[in-house]
């Protein structure tokens, strides 16, 4: 007669193994396919001017990856909600290897169709790691739910940082098997998305979002699932004043990161051409050059991820729209630092690292915010409808970039980002004097 009273004594303990190993699993994971999206940030945008000849194609490749990413984060909500976290992630993941061996054919056949298709492609692996973060929320607690979520988000530190750096030994490789210098890294990239899903089919079992439907944790408010539509994702956003207040934060953030990120390395191949005024259309990449553009965006994903931990903790103990309005405070100084600097290599990439900063403290604690203001298995859907807008405001970010950059040049890139900060920090001060005054303290000045 005890054995359902000890069972449900051990359900507790089993549910926090279980998210223990989740976790492990994701971060794994993350970091082996961060390789990938490492590498084809930091090398499409030179691929896009070498293939095409012009500074105005440079956001091209950036802005496929993000349509892809866009158009693909609700099709893949909608999988983890048939099939599972599992069967999710581990889709998306071989779609991108796919975009790893596009984007290695792309300069052998000198094809910006085939560039253009592997970026898309890749853009699947980037929807896919995007929803890790979430996946790490199905079966966490309250207080930890920030904490968990930013160690998923920190793991692909070290992989994103790498990817980059491996431009150079991977343009070795690629030499020695006869591929254009550009080529070469995408091996990188190719064996750690392979990897990643092997990680996940490994890890992943029991899937943690069955498992919480199945014990009803994690996904409280109901059995019923929902249509796995953009409809009633929409639906739900609307129903949630956080979670609009959420998704707000996430895709400016993200346009204000992709659009000056994705314009960063023209910029310092303008730079080391002769100067900000001189156009980099025409002048071949030398390799000194790309050891610097990958070294400059290693360090920008290092802001991204390296302090996801400490982010997260921080939304879990002083409250997630806080940390989301000194996220658009450290989003404004880099990108003051990166418009009056620009000049100086060393100004632009101290911009970049604050803005990776910026970007992980909105992104974690808005991403917290999102999964706690939506209930039932329409979380599952609300948080693929943020990764959709997320993707079609990187696509936007990226696709108009170049054309600011032509028309106003890198400072006044980045003083047009400075006024989607300030939109976003207006409603995030109102969202925390609500949140005080509800509590009776006093109200930020």
């Amino acid at each position: 007669m005890t054995e359902p009273h000890d069972a449900a004594l051990d359900a507790p303990a089993r549910r926090a193994a279980l998210q223990r190993r989740v976790v492990a699993s994701l971060s794994l994971a993350q970091l082996l396919s961060g390789v990938g999206n490492g590498a084809g940030l930091a090398i499409g945008s030179l691929m896009a001017v070498d293939l095409t000849g012009s500074n105005a194609f440079a956001g091209a490749a950036t802005t496929a990856i993000s349509v892809a990413g866009a158009l693909s984060a609700l099709p893949l909500a909608g999988l983890a909600v048939r099939r599972g976290r599992r069967f999710a992630l581990s889709t998306g993941l071989l779609i991108a290897a796919l975009g790893a061996v596009g984007m290695m054919v792309a300069p052998v056949a000198g094809s910006f169709a085939v560039l253009l298709l592997g970026a898309a492609l890749l853009g699947v692996g980037t929807a896919a790691n995007l929803q890790a973060r979430f996946a790490a929320t199905d079966l966490a607690a309250d207080a930890t739910r920030g904490r968990d979520l930013g160690l998923v988000v920190w793991a692909i530190t070290i992989g994103a940082v790498a990817g980059p750096n491996l431009i150079g030994p991977g343009s070795e490789i690629g030499a020695a098997l006869g591929l254009p210098p550009l080529s070469g890294p995408f091996l990188f990239s190719l064996a750690g998305l392979l990897l990643a899903v092997v990680v996940l089919n490994v890890g992943l079992r029991p899937d943690p979002l069955h498992y919480a439907r199945q014990t009803g944790t994690g996904v409280p408010g109901g059995t019923r699932r929902p249509r796995a539509g953009l409809g009633e994702g929409l639906e739900a956003v609307r129903a949630s004043p956080g979670a609009r207040l959420g998704i707000s934060t996430l895709v400016a953030a993200h346009l204000v990161m992709v659009a000056v990120m994705s314009m960063t390395p023209v910029h310092l191949k303008e730079l080391a051409s002769g100067g900000a005024g001189h156009s980099a259309a025409h002048h071949e990449t030398s390799p000194d050059t790309l050891v610097l553009i990958g070294f400059t965006i290693s360090l920008h994903i290092a802001g991204m991820y390296a302090l996801s931990p400490l982010v997260g903790w921080l939304a879990d103990r002083l409250g997630r729209p806080q940390v989301m309005l000194a996220a658009q405070a450290v989003l404004a100084a880099a990108v003051l630092t990166a418009a009056l600097g620009q000049h100086a290599q060393a100004a632009v990439t101290a911009g970049l690292v604050l803005l990776g900063v910026g970007w992980s403290s909105a992104v974690i604690s808005a991403s917290a915010f999102v999964a706690e203001s939506v209930a039932g298995e329409r979380r599952v859907l609300v948080q693929g409808v943020s990764d959709t807008l997320m993707g079609a405001a990187g696509a936007l970010g990226a696709a108009g970039s170049g054309i600011v950059l032509a028309l106003v040049g890198f400072g006044g890139l980045n003083l047009a980002a400075l006024l989607v900060i300030g939109l976003i920090a207006a409603w995030c001060l109102r969202e925390v004097r609500r949140v005080r005054a509800r509590r009776g303290e006093p109200a930020p000045a």
